[in-house]
């Protein structure tokens, strides 16, 4: 049952009292458009390629990507306890300080010349990390979680390709600089992503039924992170360690795209981002989202482990049939993306939240994915810094066929493990508590 009250906003009252598929469409996609837009603001300067510039005898693009990247991770620790903590009044008034400091940093990184505009690429990444945490708070614990966090999740899939669309666009029919592109870009999302964060910032609060069928969702304080994670520790390890797998992966795929195609033969092709995201968009969000016809919240739980599983195993399959000429570059680019994405989507969306609602554990995923997130991004910084002092002769495409060789085999068997190991933890919980 839906409670309305008085001086509810009059789209809160209309959707307390709409159909389960209006209020799962209208949501879906306003966490879909406004993430694009965030997404967006963070990742246009991938599409360029900054080779008139060096820093410390390296690649500047490479310092770039650190820099922004050190401030992201930053902000994803920060994010363990911010976001954990964080109810539902202030989301979108913080989601929308975050991205207008963002915005300030890309005109900073415009105005002050190479290699002092570094600094900006940190501070543009210091604030983002929070947001997505903020975001899914306004989705998870619900009976259409698996829609919605798929819908926002698979959103950067496509402004991944369709940022870089725009971006590629803005410096060769605008013939704007590199070093201007990201903030004229960005500039281009933000108004309607404001617009869109105001809409979604309406929507209610989890039902009853919803409380009833996803457990209810509390803030976290210090002691009940704790609590969880010793209560769930083994499993918290493999699941944080298989996700450090696919960050590595999708971080190289996102900010060393457009290099990767300029290799394989298709520079100054804007269409090419967009063209080889979109089929993956739309494939994920349809496997992803018709999760939520499983109403067995263990079920599902395994459902989820077992398609990692198969996004791992087809990130291998399809760099072995593309080095084989089997099959093209953009159809390997495809494949490895289903893969990735089959994997990343969940571990940012559905996948924590079906454990809770397995284990009827109340608590919120905004603490496992941060506490995901900030390791994964260590693992990415890493990996980077790797690539850039002990593998600098190494070509992107060389090096990002290799590294999903490692991620398929090492992911495939973390997420295996861990599957045994919530299947057993599941059954002895059952026993004591039931």
């Amino acid at each position: 049952m839906t409670t309305i009250k008085e001086g509810e906003h009059g789209i809160t009252r209309w959707l307390k009292s709409s159909s389960g598929f209006t209020f799962a469409f209208y949501t879906s996609a306003l966490a879909f458009l406004t993430y694009a837009c965030i997404f967006s603001v963070r990742k246009t300067f991938g599409a360029g390629i900054y080779s008139d510039f060096t820093f410390l005898g390296g690649d500047y693009k490479i310092w770039m990507v650190i820099s922004q990247a050190v401030g992201y991770m930053i902000s994803k620790f920060i994010g363990i306890k911010v976001v954990s903590e964080s109810g539902s009044d202030n989301r979108g008034r913080g989601i929308f300080m975050a991205l207008t400091f963002s915005m300030f940093a890309w005109l900073g990184f415009g105005l002050v010349p190479p290699p002092y505009n570094l600094v900006f690429m940190f501070l543009n990444g210091l604030p983002l990390g929070m947001v997505w945490g903020l975001m899914f708070g306004y989705l998870e614990g619900r009976k259409f979680t698996e829609v919605l966090g798929a819908s926002l999740s698979v959103s950067f899939i496509f402004a991944s390709g369709f940022a870089k669309t725009v971006a590629t666009f803005v410096m060769v029919d605008w013939g704007i600089t590199e070093m201007w592109m990201p903030f004229v870009s960005s500039l281009i999302f933000y108004v309607p992503m404001l617009l869109f964060l105001w809409l979604l910032d309406k929507i209610p609060p989890p039902s009853e039924e919803d409380e009833r069928l996803r457990t209810k969702r509390l803030p976290m304080m210090g002691k009940d992170r704790v609590k969880f994670a010793l209560t769930f520790a083994p499993g918290l390890v493999l699941l944080v360690l298989t996700y450090m797998m696919l960050t590595i992966f999708r971080d190289l795929r996102d900010n060393f795209a457009a290099d990767i195609w300029v290799e394989l033969g298709y520079g100054g092709q804007p269409s090419i981002f967009t063209a080889t995201e979109l089929p993956v968009t739309i494939v994920v969000l349809v496997v992803i989202g018709s999760l939520m016809v499983i109403k067995n919240n263990y079920t599902a739980m395994m459902i989820n482990h077992l398609i990692v599983l198969f996004g791992m195993i087809l990130v291998g399959v399809g760099t072995f049939a593309f080095e084989r000429e089997w099959i093209g570059a953009p159809a390997w680019m495809i494949l490895v993306g289903m893969g990735l994405y089959f994997g990343y989507i969940q571990f940012n969306s559905i996948f924590f939240d079906r454990i809770i609602a397995a284990f009827k554990y109340v608590s919120t995923v905004g603490f496992l994915i941060y506490l995901a997130d900030s390791v994964g991004y260590v693992g990415s910084l890493s990996v980077l810094l790797y690539k850039s002092f002990g593998k600098s002769g190494m070509s992107w495409l060389n090096f990002f066929m290799s590294t999903g060789y490692v991620i398929s085999t090492l992911g495939s068997g973390l997420i295996i493990l861990s599957l045994f190991y919530f299947r057993k933890k599941f059954r002895l919980w059952e026993a004591i508590f039931r």
